[in-house]
């Protein structure tokens, strides 16, 4: 059976994955650009074209963002990583904050309560939107890329939603010491998590600390 991952997701001190106000200029809302800035330096991001354009660094961090996409054939993410739009679609000319060629060069299925036609990017990623529960949605990914690991990309909700579905094998996290104070946490809801997952820390120079919590066996 494929895994199910989550990679590079980070949170601040005071558990907060995304601040509040997102907007189209505001993808994190309030946090604006700190819960992910520890990453704009490394290869990973630096090949995705979306800070600078020196090759980028070694290191801790980049050895843990690399690992976002070797052996992913599909990401699952909800409505809130693809846009700030909320609702019924007031058009269908939003494609995502990627541009015409976005990052993920798979098959990504986007949770909304708003269907709509599937959405065909260049460089083989194609969006498709539906409305689904967590095993639901994960049926689909699994079938759009058979034998393939599937990553679960967020907003905050969608990540906490198959932690209590109880779904994710491998879960990295990145704890980045800043203090939100407001937006939406991760952790809500899921007291005694750690009792099914081996856990991890290392520290980086950053300043950040990454977690990987690796399920247990399931009895």
């Amino acid at each position: 059976m494929s895994l199910v991952r989550v990679h590079n997701f980070s949170v601040s001190l005071d558990g907060f994955g995304s601040g509040e106000g997102q907007q189209l200029d505001a993808p994190f809302g309030h946090a604006g650009s700190r819960l992910m800035e520890w990453a704009f330096e490394t290869r990973t991001f630096r090949a995705m074209g979306l800070h600078g354009q020196t090759p980028g660094s070694f290191g801790v961090d980049e050895a843990f963002a690399g690992q976002w996409g070797p052996g992913i054939g599909v990401e699952i993410m909800g409505r809130n990583k693809f846009g700030p739009q909320r609702g019924p679609w007031q058009d269908e000319e939003w494609k995502g904050w990627w541009g015409d060629d976005p990052v993920f060069h798979t098959p990504v299925v986007v949770l909304t309560h708003h269907p709509r036609p599937v959405l065909e990017m260049e460089g083989g990623t194609t969006f498709h939107f539906v409305d689904a529960d967590p095993v639901s949605a994960l049926e689909r990914a699994r079938a759009l890329a058979p034998g393939m690991d599937v990553r679960i990309g967020g907003g905050v909700s969608t990540v906490r939603q198959f932690l209590e579905a109880d779904l994710i094998d491998h879960l990295h996290v990145v704890l980045v010491p800043i203090l939100l104070g407001r937006g939406e946490r991760l952790w809500d809801g899921l007291e005694g998590l750690e009792e099914r997952f081996d856990v991890e820390a290392t520290p980086s120079p950053q300043g950040v600390v990454h977690l990987v919590l690796t399920r247990r066996a399931r009895g």
